[in-house]
């Protein structure tokens, strides 16, 4: 079992940033009805199935990292190759570009029948993420822990930083259901 250590100032930034991003989103979407919350146009996400895309992303690559995490030691450091891809990540995210989710992450995403229930499920997400971020002394945040499917072996601020650009990439859906 990996040994706790304090939160590292810059996981506890990027963490706090993504904390007050989801309230934020969750507050906007406490206010729909369950009807407004689960309405989709046709061929379209309903506000609930994109949130509950956002969580499961976030729970899949959680999983992934408590794996990789027990073995952190023979990990290889991220470099200026890793960073060039996180740069191009964001871009992609901030771009009204359409990608098609992971097979992994549709056959996992459950059906809400309520934000609360959604958010639920969040709340218990990120304090497992906390917990996460807790295993990860200073001389290991640019270890290669994560896996984004498109750019490969990313470190764990690099994760925190896609889970937000994650989420700016739906916003333009969310904004548009709300």
């Amino acid at each position: 079992m990996p040994k706790r250590y304090p939160l590292n100032p810059s996981l506890q930034r990027l963490f706090n940033t993504l904390e007050v991003d989801r309230q934020r989103l969750l507050e906007k979407v406490s206010k729909l009805s369950l009807e407004q919350f689960n309405r989709a146009a046709p061929g379209k996400w309903s506000t609930s199935q994109i949130l509950a895309h956002l969580l499961t992303a976030e729970r899949l690559s959680l999983q992934y990292m408590n794996k990789k995490i027990l073995g952190i030691h023979d990990a290889g450091n991220t470099g200026i190759g890793e960073e060039i891809k996180m740069v191009l990540l964001k871009i992609s995210q901030r771009l009204p570009l359409k990608f098609k989710a992971p097979k992994a992450v549709i056959e996992n995403t459950p059906l809400y029948s309520s934000v609360r229930e959604l958010k639920a499920d969040w709340d218990k997400e990120r304090a497992e993420l906390k917990g996460l971020l807790e295993k990860f002394n200073d001389t290991q945040i640019k270890k290669k822990i994560y896996r984004h499917l498109r750019v490969g072996l990313l470190n764990i601020q690099h994760a925190l930083i896609f889970f937000r650009e994650h989420y700016f990439h739906h916003w333009p859906q969310i904004k548009r259901l709300l």
